[in-house]
């Protein structure tokens, strides 16, 4: 239970919400007491009066009736307040939690995203919350009603006959007993099905990602069997767990029938030795039993839940618990200008020990042009990386305006940067509001002159609904040079000081290269830009050049040394392909 700590401070979130529905819960256990109590005076009048006084017994039996009636409804309208209260008290902890989960997922540093697989995050946001619902919910509310129920029928059965009720109450240390054992199996089972759900679902998420290539390579009956050996194991486990959770039910039925048979034959001894007065108690007896035939029954359910959910909660405690590498220091306002400088950067990657940077240092003065060339694996990517603190480096200092990057507010730094990243990410929803990403209040004017400045504005309104084109997932309806377009059409539209371009005209062709370059030089003018690029083309109209080899800055000059860059740049390596790449 010491998982499910976790979810205390949802309860005192909502107290009062909690506090009334067990109040509901209380009323309801009272009034649903008084169907026991009058039929068994019901039985005693019929005893007393049947023969003596008939048109007593009559009345009586009447009154009972009406009394019963009227307390039944009762009971149940206070039954249907206690699950809207209870209930919907867990629904709103389950938004309040998925929110808690999807933020901590934005806040957790790049490194994570490389050691955890994307199906295993979705199961976890959606099948661990949902089981973790199933215990502040319903795990809760029968809990807290079997409890009170046993409490109030108990001390009215005491009331009645203790020894009776002690007789008939013999079952339950045997009861406890078995819920016990079969909860400790259940929630090893659990915690395995869960585990193997993640895997289902990372591998169908890669499946459906990967489609396109599964096909090209004619993959389909390959990936089909090990998804039915993955399904097959899913299937094994969760049959495992129900069999398991299927003993609960008879095995409280058969205990709950014990208790009747005890209660008939001792209450029926009692009765003929004169200790009981009325017939009419051993039926009440037998009544307030059952009344704990639903109660001991979910006994197993509800254990079977809150097993669950707490390996569901262990293994999202297990991401909440996970503290972000890159930590938001400032919390005041920051206002960048655009100077970017390093100082001796080395950056070393942690998951594969490789060296991205070794002492790097660099300076760019506002509203100036930065281009970073280098063969793939140089480092020219990591190097935006640090300048966006998606990591910090290892070595050495990166500052922004002279001061060090550590100490500007996280979330100002990256909303003063647009990055046009190597791999042109866009969302399954319309070109329009993918370039308005960018800009959420961006006027159809905006993004059609951003779009033109990307040189992809006559290929959208080719298409039949124009910039209302929905795109498939990660923009699979365009085509690679166009999802580049689009992409840097989104940064455009960005007021930011600061550009960053990696490698993002790597599939346009040289004219449209040409064209996306002349309008950028324009759209700079004012903001701080770096193109990371393999083509000296990209690089011409840049104010500083630096080439990239193994991490290491070999060669860099200003805008008037490109001739010279540019040939150094050839002879470094092969030149014949180099110009197939370049004009």
């Amino acid at each position: 239970m010491k998982e499910l700590k976790y979810l205390n401070k949802y309860f005192v979130k909502y107290k009062y919400r909690f506090i009334l529905g067990l109040i509901f819960t209380i009323l309801a256990q009272i009034f649903s007491l008084y169907t026991p109590e009058y039929i068994g005076k019901s039985i005693n009048s019929i005893q007393d009066y049947a023969k003596t006084n008939p048109e007593l017994a009559r009345e009586e039996l009447l009154n009972n009736i009406l009394i019963i009636l009227a307390t039944t409804i009762i009971a149940g309208l206070l039954t249907f307040l206690m699950r809207q209260t209870l209930i919907v008290m867990s629904r709103h902890i389950e938004f309040d939690l998925k929110n808690e989960v999807f933020k901590h997922y934005e806040r957790l540093s790049q490194s994570f995203y490389k050691k955890n697989r994307t199906g295993d995050l979705m199961n976890r946001i959606s099948e661990d919350v949902s089981k973790v619902r199933m215990y502040v919910g319903p795990a809760v509310m029968y809990s807290s009603n079997t409890i009170i129920r046993f409490g109030v029928v108990i001390i009215y059965m005491y009331n009645i006959s203790p020894k009776l009720t002690l007789y008939s109450l013999l079952p339950l240390p045997l009861l406890s007993y078995s819920v016990f054992k079969i909860s400790s199996q259940i929630h090893k089972k659990s915690s395995l099905y869960q585990q193997n759900l993640s895997t289902l679902s990372s591998f169908a998420q890669e499946f459906f990602s990967g489609i396109r290539v599964i096909k090209a390579y004619a993959l389909e009956n390959k990936k089909s069997e090990e998804f039915g050996e993955l399904t097959q194991d899913s299937k094994d486990k969760n049959l495992s767990l129900a069999k398991t959770n299927s003993l609960f039910g008879p095995l409280m039925i058969l205990l709950i029938g014990l208790s009747n048979l005890v209660v008939i034959y001792v209450g029926g001894m009692m009765y003929i030795n004169g200790s009981i007065e009325n017939i009419g108690t051993i039926a009440q007896f037998i009544l307030y039993i059952n009344m704990l035939t639903w109660p001991v029954a979910s006994l197993g359910w509800v254990s079977s839940m809150i097993q669950e959910a707490e390996a569901s909660q262990k293994r999202l405690n297990e991401f909440l618990n996970t503290e972000p590498e890159i930590q938001n220091l400032v919390p005041e306002k920051s206002v960048i200008q655009g100077k970017i400088s390093f100082k001796n950067v080395s950056f070393t990657y942690e998951d594969t020990n490789i060296q991205g940077l070794k002492d790097i240092s660099f300076e760019l003065e506002k509203g100036k042009t930065l281009a970073i060339l280098g063969k793939t694996g140089s480092g020219k990517s990591t190097i935006l990386t640090l300048i966006s603190r998606l990591y910090d480096p290892t070595k050495g200092e990166v500052l922004i305006d002279d001061t060090p990057i550590k100490n500007i507010n996280l979330n100002d730094l990256r909303d003063s940067i647009a990055v046009v990243p190597q791999d042109a990410f866009l969302f399954s929803d319309s070109i329009k509001n993918n370039i308005k990403f960018g800009k959420e209040d961006a006027t159809d004017e905006e993004i059609m002159e951003v779009a033109k400045k990307a040189a992809v504005h006559e290929n959208i309104i080719n298409f039949s609904q124009g910039y209302d084109t929905i795109l498939g997932e990660r923009g699979i309806t365009l085509s690679g040079g166009q999802k580049q377009r689009v992409s840097i059409a989104r940064a455009f539209i960005k007021e930011s000081p600061i550009l960053l371009l990696d490698d993002c005209l790597s599939a346009v062709d040289t004219e449209t290269e040409e064209q996306i370059l002349s309008n950028l030089l324009q759209l700079t003018q004012q903001k701080t830009t770096i193109i990371v690029s393999h083509r000296v083309s990209s690089a011409k109209n840049a104010d500083k050049i630096i080439i990239l080899e193994e991490g290491q800055i070999i060669q860099q000059g200003s805008h008037n040394q490109l001739i010279e860059i540019e040939g150094y740049y050839k002879e470094l390596y092969n030149k014949q392909l180099l110009e197939k790449e370049i004009y």
